[in-house]
């Protein structure tokens, strides 16, 4: 699946877009800490939840759940939060 990264993260990935597989949300995230280590923790926090700061959609639908299946052909879009004064 092509996955969108927000870019506070391309340090991890140095791509804006990259592929990942996996069955549900989290499994995906799973995988795009496998490829780029560090990335899942900067996205998940630890109760397993989205953090936050982050928004996930798949193919245009904003999710929250980890346990959200995939079919393979979504686009899986992350965004970062800003904040500020």
């Amino acid at each position: 699946m092509r996955v969108l990264i927000p870019s506070p993260l391309h340090d991890y990935t140095h791509a804006p877009r990259v592929e990942a597989n996996g069955g549900t949300l989290g499994a995906l995230l799973d995988d795009l800490d496998r490829q780029f280590p560090g990335i899942r923790f900067r996205m998940v926090d630890e109760q397993g939840q989205i953090r936050r700061h982050m928004r996930c959609f798949i193919d245009g639908v904003q999710i929250f759940s980890l346990a959200h299946a995939l079919d393979g052909t979504d686009e899986v879009l992350f965004v970062q939060a800003l904040s500020g004064g």
